[in-house]
């Protein structure tokens, strides 16, 4: 056990770890670029944080561990690459691109952080899409394999497996290490982001298991929001980006009764919001309103920002929200934002409205599956007083859903309801 007897001293293990969780990135991107092969810059960063928790016992804590872990991680790749350099000649090896900071999309100065390059190159449209966040977890977050399986329920040798063919599929087709240009940018961001928030969305509700929230899942994906926000300032999708996902962070201590039971947005202490994170979020979110027209996710932002200003549920702005979703449609014509929509219709217009939205998802085969458009509905007909279509709709949600703090939930609504009927 770190820390214990005959172990390095619990100071260097927290030094260690909290190194590992801020720098592991930054020292694998900068190894990449001289090993020019992914797996031997990961063995070497590796290596790196392992000769720290013997070093730093002998010599102390460096004053910049980050700087100390590169350079370690660096003449390790070197020794290695001169080493090895005849069989490499014959390898596919990553293309790194050694041109002046002109070609780059950051604004002209020094080259862009390391962290960038790898970024994009976990996140490159050749990947598909799982390979993109298996990748980026693994690489740029440095997450176990054992840890990116369990955050989306496969087996490690499965992700083990699509982890190397990924990697594998950088160097066989050529993808280049390096930040896109301006021109190739928006396209290339979009992919980024997609990532970022699909691994905030897959901790914020974990689709299984008996949490509600995969703390870790979040905590990677807005420090990945920061990193990219630090990176590339005058980005608005990121700007919007890293706003969504600090609003919603700022209801986190609120989401659970103290039994452990699910709280809704209306039954939440409002009072324990972080009001820091709120006020954070809504200086990002004029940077992006002001910097260029709003993205799917700057606005999505805006509708969490309404929720987060007003004091009370009763207060709640559903005209704004309303019309936040009308733009949000425009931008992004998807089931979700449609559920969405209707759901704030339901508390402008009343549940009627609502469940009239509701009706064309219905026959949708893409949300067929989908346990909030159930939930959504029951909550609508309990409304309008129609029990016995309320106790069905109740009891699809439950068979859908997956966390067991949701459906914990949904059954107390359907034994609510079938009391009414009872009655």
């Amino acid at each position: 056990m770190p820390g214990a007897p005959g172990g390095p001293p619990a100071e260097v293990v927290a030094a260690v770890a909290t190194a590992h969780r801020d720098e592991w990135g930054r020292v694998l991107a900068a190894t990449a670029r001289i090993t020019r092969d992914l797996d031997l810059a990961e063995e070497c960063t590796q290596d790196a944080f392992e000769r720290a928790l013997e070093r730093w016992v002998a010599d102390g804590i460096p004053r910049r561990p980050g700087a100390w872990l590169t350079t370690v991680a660096a003449n390790r790749a070197r020794d290695v690459v001169r080493r090895e350099a005849h069989g490499r000649r014959l390898l596919p090896l990553l293309v790194v691109d050694e041109e002046d900071s002109g070609s780059y999309a950051v604004a002209p100065g020094p080259l862009p952080d390391d962290r960038l390059r790898l970024v994009f190159t976990c996140c490159h449209p050749a990947l598909a899409p799982e390979a993109q966040v298996a990748l980026t977890l693994r690489l740029v977050c440095g997450l176990s394999t054992a840890d990116v399986a369990r955050a989306f329920l496969v087996q490690e040798s499965t992700m083990a497996a699509r982890i190397t063919r990924a990697k594998k599929k950088v160097a066989a087709a050529r993808i280049p290490y390096r930040v896109p240009t301006r021109e190739e940018l928006p396209a290339r961001l979009r992919a980024v982001t997609e990532v970022v928030h699909l691994v905030f969305t897959t901790g914020h509700t974990a689709p299984s298991g008996t949490q509600l929230v995969r703390d870790d899942l979040v905590d990677v994906a807005v420090a990945m929001g920061r990193m990219l926000d630090d990176l590339l300032p005058d980005e608005p999708r990121v700007t919007g980006l890293l706003a969504l996902m600090l609003l919603a962070q700022a209801r986190r201590r609120t989401r659970l009764t103290a039994e452990g039971h699910l709280a809704l947005l209306s039954q939440q202490d409002r009072s324990r919001w972080d009001r820091d994170l709120i006020d954070e979020a809504g200086r990002l979110l004029t940077r992006s309103l002001e910097a260029a027209p709003p993205d799917r996710f700057t606005v999505e932002a805006a509708i969490a920002a309404v929720h987060a200003e007003a004091p009370t549920w009763e207060s709640t702005d559903w005209h704004e929200i309303v019309a936040l979703y009308d733009v949000l449609l425009r931008l992004w014509p998807t089931p979700v934002v449609e559920l969405g929509r209707a759901v704030a219709l339901g508390f402008r217009d009343g549940p009627a409205s609502g469940l009239d939205a509701l009706a064309p998802l219905l026959d949708e085969p893409g949300v067929a599956t989908y346990p909030y458009v159930s939930a959504a509905r029951a909550d609508f007909l309990g409304r309008l007083g129609r029990w016995s279509d309320a106790e069905s709709a109740y009891e699809e949600a439950v068979a859908l859903t997956g966390n067991d703090v949701e459906r914990d939930f949904l059954l107390e609504r359907l034994a609510e309801v079938r009391a009414r009927l009872g009655g």
